[in-house]
């Protein structure tokens, strides 16, 4: 089988592999497709924290089954499967108390260990949801971003009665502004590419802020009424953003809620935080959000077609990296076809 690997970073080759064997506990997967992540890039650049090379990357990948171990319960040949990335202990802190994706030891394919980028994978049977048959194999591959849409507004307990400023207009971005508006939330997202702030009113933003042209303050006191917002979302991973969105966007008890996994320090100040009795929430991975997702697939609720702008080939994968780089006025998401 072929299988794309970034050798190095700013390296990926297409290299032959064998078909991996599976145990009683797994399934062959087929690759159908995979997305391409912002860490992907990460890990492309050199820049994602938690990357090992070299590396089959991928995380974000759904297939068809051609094998199933002798203990599967959950899965039989010609199923149509999202494969959750998410490897936890199960007996760790976090594991214990129902937060496995940030388990002491997590591990997430495409990341850790070898992902979706190739023809053939074997994954565990914990790790696999069924999809609906006549659901696009394209479309399907954006679940697990998808996923990440759900776990967020669990995170800052999301509901219609919050103001929203999304900061990040990408693919996650807009997934976010997506589940916002599905549940009620007024909902303002900010950007520097007007290209996807007019795809985030299109989908029902009720204010666009291009940070380039704006002032965000400005555009929180006209939004909000003076009042600040109530949840934050920083999707950017740019520190001064975070920073500005602590210090001057957030209403008194407010949430934060941070996606960005940047190294960089930054001075934030403790009256800030304490004054408001802000809340700095963390996000990391999605946590058993698969099935949730699959639903709101199923009835509509959510519209991932606007989130696919391109396709390419798995054996093009370097191409597809660099059009990503070179042209983010016209991409949300690229998924590789296989």
């Amino acid at each position: 089988m072929k299988a794309v690997v970034v050798e190095t970073p700013e390296k990926i080759t297409v290299v032959e592999r064998e078909i991996p064997e599976i145990t009683s506990t797994q399934v062959l997967l087929k690759v159908k497709a995979a997305g391409i992540c912002g860490s992907d890039v990460g890990i492309y650049h050199g820049k994602n924290a938690f990357a090992t090379y070299p590396r089959v990357v991928g995380h974000e990948f759904v297939g068809e089954v051609v094998k199933v171990g002798a203990d599967v319960k959950n899965a039989a040949v010609g199923d149509h499967i999202a494969v959750d990335p998410v490897v936890s202990c199960g007996h760790c802190y976090a594991c214990r108390t129902g937060r496995h994706n940030v388990c002491k030891t997590v591990n997430v394919l495409g990341v850790h260990r070898d992902g979706g980028y190739q023809e053939y994978v074997a994954v565990e049977q914990d790790q696999l949801h069924q999809l609906p048959k006549d659901l696009p194999w394209e479309i399907a591959a954006t679940v697990e971003p998808y996923s990440i849409g759900a776990q967020v507004a669990h995170q800052g307990r999301l509901t219609g009665d919050d103001t929203v400023l999304i900061c990040g207009a990408g693919p996650i971005g807009l997934i976010i502004l997506q589940v916002a508006k599905m549940k009620g939330a007024k909902v303002a997202i900010l950007d520097v590419v007007d290209s996807r702030l007019e795809t985030a009113k299109e989908m029902g933003a009720d204010m666009v802020i291009n940070s380039k042209t704006k002032d965000p303050v400005e555009a929180m006191n006209e939004f909000t009424g003076g009042e600040g917002f109530n949840l934050i979302y920083e999707a950017t991973g740019n520190v001064n953003v975070l920073q500005m969105c602590i210090q001057k966007l957030p209403s008194p008890a407010g949430r934060v809620v941070v996606l960005g996994f940047s190294t960089v320090e930054f001075p934030i100040r403790q009256v800030d935080i304490m004054s408001k009795e802000l809340e700095i929430i963390g996000t990391r991975l999605n946590n058993y959000r698969f099935p949730e997702v699959i639903e709101w697939f199923k009835e509509g609720k959510v519209d991932p077609k606007s989130i696919v702008t391109n396709t390419f080939p798995f054996t093009e994968a370097d191409k597809a990296f660099k059009y990503n780089d070179e042209h983010p006025e016209n991409v949300l998401k690229i998924v590789l076809t296989f």
